[in-house]
């Protein structure tokens, strides 16, 4: 048997888990049969290889340059991504989350390398050592990923297809795919006649189990910005800024509390232009917390006396991710000590005075959030909030604007949470609340947090027992920010009591 050259990945326990079909593993990595010369996920239901017949390889891309094709069972390329790449937020993860994004189709390596900080040789050096293939090949893969659900899932025609999942031609599409699934474009469809899309396009995301969607649903629409976001009794829909132009996506949010398979979000995207297919549906995913391993979440926080209680009555729960990470840091300094209702009022307004008006099929959605560098342009008396925190707002803005601060998930955290720091009117609470929100770091904590010290209050507790619950948060590490939604999750009202 053979291994990657990735020194954490031990062979036999790689092996008990395809032996068990442990579902946990489904996109931490990917098994090749040299004997069928195809690769799987960890929980493939078929008859499991003999271990010397094996190889296990941390991507899908690594496998495919192995010469090995995706399992026309167990869909190995449809899985959650690993959940390591937001715990450890190493070079390769943020690498990952930019590449899905759809940089390397856009900009290039050297895009990729630059956004990184690291020349484009060294950075495939990195990748090819971690997760076995560059970053041309993760790209390929990844493009390879969107085109199969796109022919699977709807009706738009192959040229469609192949420049929504990032392909330069139609003929690069038509060899990758059957290079990569051992079949054509149109045998995947099954013989289903494509048309020409009209730039609405309908996907299932994958989430791991439990997915507690109406806990997710009732954060998102507790918070969400008149003209931006809008919700309903089972469902979240937004604008989205994309590359190439706007766009909105609407998320069907409901619980799924079976920890035994991966579940499934549908998506409907509609999109000004389809080569913003993969940005928008890793925006999607970042908003769901989609590569989130439940299972070891909860098994770390359900012991917990204090926070127990509340994983058993909502397994599943999410932290909400963002769909633009300067959006998000802009909204939580609008957010500074004021009420979530005070915030909203005053987002509102300067989304409605600065946004970019965009026509949508969704009622409620009228605009884009304001880029930074509009904001970076006003003037601080003239914002609806107090100077010192209009200030710090288009501070902030200027930051992002300038380069100064990077909020796409490709920059180092510490380095982030330094750079906000340094800005004037920028506190702790805030660049770790971005750190939660905009950088899906799952290890934070706000302990001067109103919400949470109502939480704590809300479960009986007294000020004194709040002060030491606070102050041994770190008992919940490495999943901080997990203990931290569960409190909040008990202050926010039902969707369904509230549809907008």
């Amino acid at each position: 048997m053979t291994t990657t050259r990735d020194p954490r990945m031990d062979p036999e326990s790689c092996y008990r888990a395809v032996t068990s079909r442990d579902r946990r593993f489904d996109g931490v990595f990917w098994t090749a049969v040299r004997t069928t010369g195809i690769y799987c996920r960890p929980s493939c239901p078929a008859r499991t290889p003999a271990y010397g017949n094996v190889s296990f390889h941390p991507s899908a891309a690594a496998a495919q340059a192995a010469g090995y094709r995706a399992c026309k069972r167990c869909r190995p390329d449809a899985t959650p991504g690993s959940p390591d790449w937001d715990v450890a937020a190493t070079v390769a993860g943020r690498a990952m989350r930019l590449i899905a994004d759809g940089v390397v189709d856009r900009e290039g390596v050297d895009g990729l390398a630059r956004r990184l900080g690291y020349t484009p040789r060294h950075l495939s050096r990195l990748l090819l050592a971690e997760l076995g293939a560059g970053p041309l090949a993760l790209a390929r893969a990844r493009r390879a990923q969107t085109a199969r659900v796109l022919i699977e899932t709807t009706d738009l025609g192959y040229a469609d297809v192949a420049f929504a999942a990032g392909f330069t031609s139609v003929r690069q599409f038509n060899d990758t795919v059957r290079e990569v699934y051992a079949a054509s474009p149109t045998q995947l469809r099954g013989g289903r006649g494509g048309r020409a899309g009209a730039g609405t396009v309908t996907m299932r995301l994958a989430v791991r189990t439990p997915f507690a969607g109406r806990a997710l649903l009732d954060f998102l629409a507790y918070h969400l910005v008149p003209g931006v976001e809008v919700a309903g009794d089972g469902w979240y829909a937004r604008t989205l800024d994309l590359p190439h132009g706007p766009g909105t996506v609407r998320l069907d949010l409901a619980d799924e509390p079976d920890p035994d398979r991966t579940a499934f979000v549908t998506a409907r995207f509609a999109l000004h232009d389809l080569r913003d297919t993969a940005a928008a549906v890793e925006r999607a995913r970042r908003l769901l917390d989609a590569d989130c391993d439940p299972v070891a979440v909860d098994d770390h926080l359900r012991p917990d006396p204090l926070v127990g209680p509340l994983v058993r009555t909502c397994p599943g729960l999410r932290v909400p991710g963002q769909v633009d990470g300067d959006e998000t840091a802009v909204r939580t300094v609008v957010g500074q000590q004021v009420s979530v209702t005070g915030a909203r009022t005053v987002t509102g307004r300067i989304v409605a005075e600065h946004g970019r008006p965009v026509v949508t099929d969704v009622p409620g959605l009228t605009h884009l959030f304001p880029d930074a560098a509009t904001l970076a342009e006003l003037d601080p008396a003239g914002l609806p909030m107090p100077r010192a925190r209009g200030r710090a707002l288009v501070g902030l803005a200027a930051a992002l604007a300038a380069g100064d601060v990077a909020l796409d998930r490709g920059a180092d955290r510490d380095d982030v949470r330094r750079r906000l720091l340094a800005l004037p009117g920028i506190g702790p609470w805030t660049a770790d609340y971005v750190a939660m929100r905009a950088l899906a770091h799952p290890d934070v904590f706000l302990p001067t947090d109103i919400g949470v010290r109502n939480a704590l209050r809300g479960l009986g507790l007294h000020d004194a027992e709040v002060a030491r619950a606070v102050a041994g948060a770190d008992r919940w590490r490495p999943w901080r920010s997990y203990a931290l939604m569960h409190l909040w999750n008990t202050l926010m009202p039902p969707t369904a009591t509230r549809e907008t």
